[in-house]
């Protein structure tokens, strides 16, 4: 039997969930009701978190996986077919794409923002193109204007892979809005928690049908062991609906958080060289899920690293590319270049994030980042 490793000695926690006491009252409250699954708190969560986002319907899944897997398999793609999606994500995007057969092709980055290149996007259109997989990265809203006429032009579907951008908006529109239907997550370290947990949120009402009844074993309207189709478990438990949809009351507050986190990152680090600090666009509202730096060219960012874990704080790679992934290069799918997304490989660094960093934690990270750049020679 395996050991647990211990937890790391570090003076910052890299992430931490904001639970409270009404948080935890919810979940003992599901369990003494003894419906521990398909009961009301997965229907009241789905039901607020429409109305926040302004859509019909929202389906409530395991984990955000799941639900972009729901997503691909809902809009019927699959072996032959191309899905444009960025390579500068998490694998989670394009195995979604893979578990049906579909053919990822890798989309460079925008250099401000990280999140999809129109013009590259346009330029990988094929004849069997079929669909984008955008992604907001790091909270910040995908170029959905321009996303939204490439789509029109060439007749493409458009799934959002918003994992980590609950409660962003793009020009006074929430996510969640564009494309055929988007998913979110609810992993420790995203805005709210369920411990795992997604959700889908479409205003398509077939799509909608296919991921209420794909995610329950396929079962349709009729008696339980009666199946309408291949289907999976991928429900949310009532204990994770009751935890998630506690916090959600309070998301507002949430995001203003972190955004004040945020806010004071910026303000401490300007200053630093070496660094480029998180840029965010004027018509978008940033739904902060993770605080990501980009060392300067030339910076040795693996020195950086273990300076700063030398002094206590951790620190993370966000992110490597997957074309670059061995999974990936094992499957031959094609030969690819990506400028921006390969500079960008082992430059952006994740810092310590969550709602209740301190002043003094800020100053803390600060300070080590500033002297371990200064080592790495920068």
């Amino acid at each position: 039997m395996n050991a647990v490793p211990p937890e790391p000695d570090f003076l910052v926690p890299m992430s931490a969930p904001d639970i409270t006491e009404d948080d935890v009252a919810a979940v003992a409250a599901v369990i003494r009701s003894k419906r521990l699954a398909l009961g009301p708190k997965s229907l009241e969560f789905e039901t607020l978190l429409a109305q926040y986002v302004g859509v019909r319907h929202a389906v409530a899944a395991s984990s955000g996986t799941a639900a972009l897997h729901l997503l691909v398999r809902g809009l019927g793609l699959g072996e032959g077919d191309e899905v444009l999606v960025p390579s500068f994500t998490f694998a989670a995007s394009v195995n979604a794409i893979l578990y049906e057969r579909a053919t990822p092709v890798f989309v460079d980055v925008d250099p401000h923002t990280y999140n999809l290149d129109p013009a590259d996007l346009e330029a990988k259109i094929t004849p069997r193109t079929r669909a984008v997989m955008a992604v907001d990265a790091f909270g910040h809203p995908a170029p959905w204007q321009e996303l939204d006429d490439i789509a029109s032009r060439y007749g493409l579907a458009v799934l959002d892979d918003a994992c980590e951008g609950l409660g962003a908006e793009y020009r006074g529109r929430r996510l969640g809005n564009f494309g055929s239907g988007a998913a979110f997550a609810f992993y420790p370290n995203k805005q709210i928690t369920a411990g795992e947990g997604g959700v889908i949120v479409t205003d398509d009402d077939d799509l909608a049908a296919f991921a209420r009844s794909a995610r329950n074993q396929g079962r349709g309207d009729g008696p339980w062991l009666d199946h309408a189709r291949l289907g999976y478990n991928y429900r949310l438990d009532e204990m994770s609906a009751a935890l998630v949809g506690s916090q959600f009351i309070r998301l507002e507050t949430i995001l203003q958080k972190r955004a004040q986190v945020a806010a004071r990152y910026g303000e401490r680090l300007a200053s630093v060289a070496g660094v480029r600090l998180p840029q965010v666009e004027p018509h978008v509202k940033m739904s902060w899920f993770v605080y990501v730096v980009t060392l300067d060219p030339g910076i040795d960012a693996a020195r950086v690293i273990a300076g700063m874990e030398l002094r206590r704080i951790p620190v993370r790679v966000y992110f490597m590319p997957i074309h670059q992934q061995p999974y990936i290069q094992a499957m031959e799918l094609s030969a690819y270049t990506l400028p921006v997304t390969e500079s960008l490989a082992g430059r952006t660094l994740a810092l310590p994030f969550h709602n209740h960093l301190s002043e003094e934690e800020i100053e803390l990270v600060a300070t080590a980042l500033e002297e371990s750049i200064q080592e790495a020679g920068g």
